[in-house]
Parts: structure tokens; sequence; C-alpha cells
């Protein structure tokens, strides 16, 4: 059989003879099987290994688990713990036999208790483990708290020993024979990836430490932990960020990097002491995230349009401005993904680095060692570039370097922190940035805000009654401008977890620097006035204006456009 998956996977160019037999001589010395180490080594991925295992042993594969029903006596007779350890999940039972989801081919003797424990013949199934982790959450979800079920077992005088060593990229799906803490926080990173979080808070209060999830820009409450295991918590935290787990009285920052399947994930960690204990923040930045193109993070054909021509100019400043977390690094990533080529050197400087992008020089700022943002563009300056992105321009020295670079023949993408297009131009002259810099280096200001798409699994049509009339006035629209006189919204189901909503995208308002604007920079006109004659020479669609038209076309609601928006005032 292992000739069969040699010539396999040689005649498909998956892996080098060296490397296989590198393999087979690890197999050997370790008494691992042969598929984890091929995984283990990098060397494939699970769904290569099991893609060809599946062929040589004639085992179907199934990539997806998604809408699987697993059998109640499934459930019901097995231990979740058992479930776990060994990754098996039932899918379905016809024809006297029942189909069992592994991810492991070779490891037969879980089968045999497995099919002895419910007395039923047992037919594998190969898929992913990510996949199966999350069919044994969904399923072993109402009988058992994911708490409770994670400390299990855990003795009081083990509540302050916790195991100190953290691998370089810790699998978090990986939760047999860990210890309870470990393998408590692990489940809460796992369910928090699954549901997709941005953010995870672990907030102390007198009598529990409450974890909370960040989805779509929204926090929900989700399991409590006892108070009693705070400290294990936190300090296993800590532990995972390489933070001093003796230091409760100061702030501290640390950072850490889990694997999920073929997947890592970047954890950015804070804690602060509050009356309670500390409290703990994760960022979770997914590194295998796919790169958005313009086209998919909600511009209309208007400001796409505007868009594409600018970011191909050859020098000049393009800006985009919102608050945090409202996707300006989503629309830079893109921007800068649909102008990338070879002809070109593309720098940038970041924090931190979100996604990896092929073929260009990403910079990471340091504080601690000296690299800001500003003297990282000083030496990318004397590198040579045509274009640079700047994460943010957060004080007086990077915004006078990124306006004077501009004016040096770059094109220089960057952030600011305003709540819509024109006031980047107050607060870029609050950086003593000279007005007749300003107007002759920035091209183009992007502001934008993220809005929370209806859920497609159970969006359904609304007749508007009298107080949703009242909103839609609210942002400017009318019955009659409505298709078919009627709204959208999401009526709540599994999919959605009950919001009504899934994933988010972007609503924009793009306000290009023209001559009129520039002579407005130089009379040091205020972001009203210069908003005021923007729309009113047709030159500008508000982030109102450009949500409202997302309600009409049965994207978003009303509710997340006006929580997003301000009223429009000039």
């Amino acid at each position: 059989m292992k000739e069969a998956v040699r010539d396999l996977v040689l005649s498909r160019g998956l892996l080098d003879t060296e490397r296989f037999a590198e393999c087979e001589k690890i197999e050997q010395e370790s008494g691992r099987t042969l598929d984890k180490v091929l995984v283990e080594k990098g060397y494939l991925t699970e769904k290569d290994v099991l893609l060809v295992f599946s062929e040589v042993l004639a085992i179907p594969f199934r990539e997806s688990l998604e809408g699987v029903s697993v059998p109640a006596e499934f459930v019901n007779e097995v231990p979740v713990h058992f479930a776990r350890n060994f990754n098996l999940v039932a899918l379905d039972r016809r024809d006297g036999l029942l189909s069992v989801a592994t991810c492991s081919p070779f490891e037969t003797y879980p089968m045999d208790d497995l099919a002895s424990m419910l007395s039923v013949e047992i037919e594998p199934v190969l898929v992913p483990r990510a996949e199966i982790t999350n069919l044994i959450n969904r399923a072993y979800k109402r009988k058992q708290d994911t708490v409770d079920e994670a400390l299990t077992g855990l003795e009081e005088d083990e509540i302050g020993s916790l195991a100190t060593e953290i691998q370089v990229a810790e699998d978090i799906l990986d939760v047999a024979n860990k210890a309870p803490i470990i393998k408590l926080l692990n489940m809460i990173l796992f369910q928090a990836l699954r549901m997709r979080a941005s953010d995870i808070h672990l907030q102390p209060y007198p009598d529990r430490l409450q974890v909370r999830y960040r989805i779509d820009g929204i926090l929900y409450d989700m399991d409590s932990i006892p108070k009693k295991i705070q400290d294990a918590v936190v300090s296993r935290v800590k532990v995972m960020g390489r933070m001093d787990i003796a230091e409760r009285r100061l702030p501290q920052d640390g950072r850490s990097t889990l694997k999920l399947g073929d997947s890592e994930v970047d954890v950015r960690i804070s804690s602060v002491p509050t009356s309670e204990g500390e409290r703990i923040v994760m960022r979770l930045l997914d590194l295998s995230a796919r790169l958005y193109e313009l086209e998919e993070i909600g511009l209309g054909d208007h400001n796409l349009d505007l868009i594409n021509g600018y970011i191909r100019y050859t020098h000049g400043v393009i800006f985009v401005t919102g608050p945090t977390g409202s996707g300006k690094t989503t629309t830079l990533y893109a921007a800068l993904n649909r102008i990338s080529s070879s002809e070109k050197n593309i720098i940038t400087i970041e924090d931190p680095i979100e996604y990896h992008l092929e073929g260009i020089s990403q910079i990471q700022v340091s504080e601690k060692k000296g690299l800001t943002f500003a003297s990282g563009l000083r030496a990318l300056v004397r590198q040579d570039p045509d274009i640079m992105m700047v994460g943010e321009v957060r004080d007086e020295e990077t915004a006078r370097i990124a306006t004077q670079s501009a004016l040096t023949g770059h094109l220089v993408f960057s952030t600011l922190h305003t709540n819509d297009a024109p006031s980047a131009v107050a607060r870029m002259l609050h950086f003593n940035v000279e007005p007749y810099l300003l107007a002759s280096s920035v091209l183009v200001v992007i502001a934008q805000r993220l809005v929370r798409l209806i859920c497609p699994e159970c969006r359904e049509s609304v007749a508007p009654d009298a107080t949703m009339l009242r909103e839609l006035a609210q942002i400017g629209v009318t019955p009659e401008m409505l298709p078919g006189g009627v709204l959208y919204h999401g009526r709540g189901c599994a999919n959605c977890f009950q919001t009504g909503y899934t994933d988010r995208t972007g609503i924009y308002e793009v306000l290009p620097v023209d001559d009129t604007v520039k002579n407005q920079i130089m009379q040091r006109a205020s972001a009203t006035d210069i908003k005021r004659s923007a729309v009113e020479r047709g030159r500008l669609i508000t982030l109102r204006q450009d949500g409202a038209d997302k309600v009409i076309a049965g994207v978003t609601t009303v509710e997340e456009v006006v929580r997003v928006t301000q009223l429009d005032v000039f």
C-alpha cells in the first residue's frame, strides 16, 4: 500500500523521491503515521494527503460537512471527548452502515471501539480535521456547554498550575490530551474563528469572566468562565503572547501565531488591569485570508471608475479615511493588488501587516526598536520606490514626508482617522502641512464605513410600516424609490446566528481633489464648505447617500446605515 502511495505522490509531482524517503524514515523512527508526517513536515496540505489516501484506499473524500446533521444515536452514545480526541463524527446511517468522518485513515483502533460502542458496522469517509471539529461543535452544542466540557475533571489544586510551554504556532484544533485550561482557551479561539469574529474580549466581572466576540463590528456575549479560574485563563493567554505573567498592575501587549488546519492566524493580545482583574482583548488576523478585488468591496460604479483612474497616476497622495475597523487597509490592499506588476517597485510600511502580497516589500513598524512610520518612510524614499503605502499618517513628520514624496514623483497610499472625506484636508492642515503642498499633492480622498449584509439564507421582503418610513426619511429615501415598494431584512437563522446579518460590505464617499477643491484648500476653507460645494457640483456621493443606495438595492438595512453614518448637514 505504501508503494501505491509513493507512486501516486511522485507521479503527480506532489513530492520528490528524496523528501518522500525522508518522511518514510521519520514514520519508522517516530511511530507516527505517514499521513501525519507528510502534513507536519509541510510538504503536503491535509487536503492533498486525504485525496491521495482516498484514491489508494478507495475511501470517499468530502471537503465540506456544511449542512450535515449528526445522527442522534452518535451524540447520545458517544462521549464528546472521544469524538474530539480521535476526530470522529457520524454523518448518516443507511442500510445498516454508519458513515463516519475521519482525518486519520491509519488509526483503525478508534474506529473499532466506535463500532463496538454503537454495535454497528462503520464506513469511513475522509474529511479535513477542521470540518470534523466544526461538526462536533455543532452536534454537541446543546448537550454540553463549552466551558463545562473543557473544565471537566479539573481539580482545585490544578488551577494554579499551567503548561508554560508554547509552540511557535500552536494548533488550536488539537485539544486531545491538553490541560483543561489550555483546552478551554483553544475551544474559545476555535469558536471565535468559526463565527468570523475579529476580536475576543475576556472581561472580568465580580462573579465571572465574560467571553465576548466582535462579529461584523458588533460585540456579543458568549460563554461565562467561573471566577475561580480567571487568573489561570489570563495567565494562559499571557503565556501564549510571551507576556510577563507576574506583572498584573501594568498594561501589556503580546503576540502569538495559531494554526487552524492549514491556515495560520496572527493574534495580537492586549491586557489592562481593572478593579475586577485583568481585562484581555485578542485581535485575530487570518494570515491566509484572501485579497479582495476593488469590485468586491462595495464600490458603486461611479466611485469604482474614479478610484480605478486615480490609482494609475504616477505621483500624488491617495488617502483612505475612517475610524478603526472600517476596512481602510482592505481597500488599500485591493488597490495595490490591482496595480501591482513586475515593472513597479512597491514598498509598504504597516502596523500590523494584515495581508502578505506577492512581489511587494512590506515593512513592519516596531516602535520598541525605533522603526516608526516617520523613520520607515524616510528610509523608503531612498529605496527607489514607484509606489509607497504608509499604514497611517499620525504625526506631523509623516504627513510632511508623504506629501513631499508625492511631489517628487511617487504615488503614496495612506490612511487617516477622520469622519468624512473633506475632513482629511483639515486634518492635514492640522499637521502643519502648507496649503499649497497639500493642494498640489493630494489626488483623491476616500472615506468609508462597513455595514452588515442581510443574510442570504433568511432574507425576506417586508412592506414598510410607519416606523420604517420615518427611518427611511432619515437617509433620504422615499417609498417611491423602493423597487416594488418593499424593504428587505434578515429573519434570523442558524447561518447568521439569529442576527439576520452575514458578512459586511463598504459604503464610500470619494472626493476628487479637482481645481475647485484645490482653491478651497489654498483658502483654508472648512470641511463643511468643501463638502457642500462638492455635493452641489455632483462631484461627491456622501456616505449616507451611498448607504441609502444599498438599502434600496436590498443589500443592507436602514438600521445599519443609520448606525454607521451621520446626518448630512452642510
